[in-house]
């Protein structure tokens, strides 16, 4: 069954969002235009309380993009982002949902950072996402979104570890660092996932 992961694609990471991720928007008319290539399509939410670790703001005298460290792994500070609730934490109000099977959102604990829509950055807490895909069929899984070099590569990587064949739409994502993707990418392609565009897909 082919699958698309739809990672993060809200408001906060668009232009004039809190994080945001430079031409984010680009993405959505990419993003509605190949869901009707697919069986199965999921989306990941980032879905913060407003305590949470990763956020600079609770942190005294810390700002965002400091990196500290948090039960032994090293944790970015970010600015506030995706509170749950908010509208910055909503989808773009230009994404297509209709065809959505199912959302599972991420970061909810507020003592943990997840940026893989699979499992939080220290493999301590499953969104069950991986035994979802496993008991649909689920077997080439495409996925893109925000942001392209954090929880988009998180989220292939751990797809690529569950057994997945993976495959990552280049233009349907965009990253945070632009200059240092290239790096994210050879790491994709030394794993074997796919790099692909959406005119790929068939």
């Amino acid at each position: 069954m082919k699958t698309l992961i739809i990672i993060d694609v809200q408001n906060d990471f668009m232009p004039g969002g809190s994080l945001a991720v430079p031409n984010g928007d680009k993405i959505v008319p990419i993003i509605n235009k190949v869901q009707d290539q697919f069986d199965l399509i999921v989306a990941s939410q980032d879905w913060h309380p407003r305590d949470h670790v990763s956020f600079a703001s609770n942190h005294p005298g810390r700002k965002p993009y400091d990196v500290i460290h948090i039960h032994g792994q090293p944790q970015t500070l970010w600015p506030d982002h995706c509170v749950q609730e908010t509208f910055g934490a909503q989808f773009h109000p230009e994404l297509n949902t209709e065809r959505w099977d199912a959302i599972f959102r991420k970061g909810t604990d507020r003592e943990i950072d997840s940026y893989s829509a699979f499992y939080d950055n220290g493999h301590m807490k499953s969104t069950g996402l991986a035994d979802y895909l496993k008991e649909k069929g689920a077997s080439q899984i495409f996925i893109c979104g925000l942001a392209a070099d954090i929880c988009v590569y998180y989220s292939l990587y751990d797809a690529f570890k569950e057994g997945f064949a993976c495959f990552f739409i280049e233009d349907a994502s965009q990253p945070l660092d632009v200059e240092g993707f290239q790096l994210i990418k050879d790491k994709m392609a030394y794993l074997g996932i796919q790099i692909i565009s959406s005119e790929d897909i068939h």
